[in-house]
């Protein structure tokens, strides 16, 4: 498995003599990657990998720091309005959370029956991906090479150009919100209204940069950092949820159950009935909010232990989140009224202002420090998507390197900030939720297939850990349901333009990936971003 895979974009037999004049100055185990028999030496045999350095604790922190972002904090009205009644509303989110937690069992099993990083990815490349020996024999080996390896392209192809990135992008802007607003108002620089939009837009974009920038940062220096600065938000953030059940508890022993004791009483008197319409959209806001849960399983193969760690962490880190969503909402219900959840654009900041007094300053300072960690988190496991498309043969091979002596996987990282620099820029948070969203559940229910097909295609496979198999089903039906019904209800031309974006990547995989079509001067590119970051080849055991 130390065999790394090749394709057209990275024949580097292609080095130009002018790049070949400057190879001495540079170490010799970035130099050796540079000629045929020299580089697959290097590849084969070689010893640098990412170490595995995370425990269950920061398993746990991951992916609890990644799922509670701003959403709870800003956003819980999405459900409330569309449940139209409280107890509905509290229901659906404990249904968000079983249905989150039944595809991270299912998780579980992947990634401990394919204990690589890549979670989606590499379960498609290894659910779909024929093993056929030498030459293929005709047109059914032929088809079979073809669309095998098709379905982890796709998804490595959206989620490292457009998924993931928007996603960094979107909780690095509202970061940038919570950070702008309160300090534009204490300076009271802006004269006019107009004034204040623009510098408060353009602010926030500096922040949202400076943001991405510092985490890209840390993720560079080091897994160790990376890591401890995933636990302390995630910490930092399991306290602003203690304080705002804390504070709801308190309003409910002063006797204020107005808002929670209309249970199903509906919110609107001219839409007294619920109807599916509301219950999908309903759930659809919801599952916004729990996304994240697969992020452990972009980075299995810097877990100890993930047969142990990874179901552990997942077992422990879903129930601790869905738990922390419907208390918050109660706590949000015994202050606020339904109509002012609804209808705030800040819910927690609204809360903290009318039960917290002179320290309600900790909301808005708990939502930023909430999305950082979240930033941090999507940031930890998108380079770990990008490094393993890129050993898989998917990606430019030079984003599957890793700093010589850090075993960061700097490529892949730095690749992974410009992407989102280039995204805040014109960004529209709504439109990149509703795309992001769309699209997410589109792969979900196709690890649930692949899940389901290696029960028949790998029967004797050891399995550390086994799902019943009503589980993937469940989550199957709910994925296609979930993506089919906003297209129903609400038909739009960015559910199209999301469609054309995952088949437009067939115009590189035919040629660069089934044909192998050399580009000339990507040797060239490599050897540049190897001295520029002190990056090798690395392998997997």
């Amino acid at each position: 498995m130390g065999d790394r895979k090749t394709n057209g974009l990275d024949n580097l037999a292609y080095i130009d003599d002018e790049t070949s004049k400057i190879k001495d100055n540079i170490p010799n185990e970035i130099k050796k990657t540079f000629s045929g028999d020299e580089r697959k030496e290097s590849i084969g045999n070689g010893k640098v990998q990412l170490e595995r350095r995370m425990g269950l604790i920061s398993g746990i922190g991951l992916i609890v720091g990644t799922m509670i972002g701003s959403g709870i904090f800003v956003s819980p009205g999405a459900v409330l309005r569309d449940s139209q009644s409280v107890a509905t509303s509290l229901i659906i989110w404990a249904a968000c959370g079983l249905l989150s937690l039944l595809g991270s069992l299912a998780y579980c099993e992947l990634g401990t029956l394919i204990p690589k990083s890549g979670a989606e990815y590499i379960y498609f490349r290894e659910a779909f991906t024929p093993s056929i020996e030498g030459k293929s024999k005709g047109i059914k080996d032929t088809l079979k090479l073809f669309f095998g390896p098709l379905p982890a392209f796709l998804f490595g192809w959206v989620s490292v150009l457009l998924l993931r990135p928007s996603s960094f992008a979107i909780i690095s802007l509202s970061f940038a919100s919570y950070v702008v607003t309160p300090l534009l108002t204490a300076v009271n620089a802006c004269s006019s209204e107009a004034d204040y939009n623009f510098n408060k837009e353009l602010a926030e974009k500096l922040i949202a940069a400076a943001c991405i920038l510092l985490i890209s940062f840390i993720n560079c220096y080091s897994v160790d950092l990376a890591t401890k600065v995933q636990n302390f938000f995630t910490a930092a953030k399991l306290v602003a949820v203690a304080i705002i059940f804390g504070g709801g508890i308190y309003s409910m022993a002063n006797g204020n159950l107005e808002y929670l004791s209309t249970g199903f009483e509906s919110i609107d008197p001219d839409q007294p009935a619920i109807t599916f319409s509301n219950v999908a959209t309903a759930f659809y806001s919801g599952l916004w909010a729990y996304d994240g849960w697969n992020n452990l399983n972009f980075a299995t193969e810097e877990l100890i232990n993930p047969n142990v760690n990874l179901p552990r962490s997942i077992i422990i880190g879903l129930p601790l989140v869905t738990a922390s969503y419907v208390l918050v909402n109660v706590a949000y219900l015994a202050v606020l009224s339904p109509t002012e959840i609804i209808t705030s654009p800040a819910v927690a900041v609204d809360w903290g202002n009318r039960l917290l007094g002179p320290v309600s300053f900790l909301m808005p300072l708990a939502v930023a420090l909430s999305t950082f960690g979240a930033a941090n988190g999507s940031q930890f496991s998108t380079a770990r998507l990008c490094y393993v498309a890129s050993r898989e043969g998917h990606m430019v091979d030079v984003l599957s390197y890793a700093h010589m002596k850090k075993l960061t996987p700097t490529p892949a990282i730095v690749f992974q900030t410009v992407v989102p620099l280039l995204m805040i820029i014109p960004s529209n948070i709504a439109s990149l939720i509703d795309f992001f969203s769309f699209t997410a559940w589109i792969f979900y229910g196709g690890c649930m297939g692949a899940l389901i097909a290696m029960r028949f295609t790998r029967p004797n496979a050891i399995r550390p850990y086994k799902v019943n198999i009503i589980i993937p089903i469940i989550v199957l039906i709910f994925s296609v349901f979930l993506v089919l019904a906003p297209i129903i209800q609400d038909p739009r031309i960015e559910y199209l333009y999301a469609t054309l974006f995952i088949l437009a990547g067939l115009i590189f995989y035919v040629p660069f990936i089934f044909y192998k079509v050399p580009v000339r001067f990507m040797g060239s590119v490599t050897y540049f971003i190897q001295c520029l970051f002190q990056a090798v080849p690395t392998k997997y055991d």
